[in-house]
């Protein structure tokens, strides 16, 4: 009996990783187009990542990109969770203390870019330190 092919191996269609990656770039280019600085994406610290480290003006600014094919679950917004937030919150303290400094000496935020099928919403200061 064939196989039936699942995951890269199905033509056209892309792996979560590949689309995770689309979605950065997307956010990216916009959140650029929107005045913003690159610094750095996908920052690895213990426990976690930021998907995109930019600058406006004189604020760091800790991206989380979402993205959700369509809203039926919540869309892609409502996947950020206490959990989600609490490790981009220790992965930015750690980047923070990498670059001398923290929460106290440097201003700063996490904004949430969430992509829900075709609709981008940008949610400036989601959640604080």
């Amino acid at each position: 009996m064939a196989q039936i092919p699942t995951g890269a191996s199905r033509p056209g269609k892309l792996t979560a990783r590949q689309t995770g990656d689309a979605a950065e770039q997307r956010a990216r280019r916009w959140l650029e187009h929107q005045g913003l600085v690159f610094i750095a994406a996908n920052v690895h610290e213990r426990g976690g990542e930021i998907d995109l480290i930019m600058r406006e003006g004189a604020v760091t600014v800790f991206v989380e990109v979402r993205y959700r094919s369509s809203g039926a679950y919540g869309g892609a917004a409502a996947s950020v969770t206490r959990s989600k937030q609490n490790k981009l919150l220790q992965t930015a303290r750690l980047w923070l203390a990498r670059h001398n400094g923290s929460f106290d000496t440097v201003d700063c935020r996490f904004d949430v870019i969430a992509f829900t099928g075709h609709e981008i919403e940008w949610f400036q200061n989601a959640f604080s330190s």
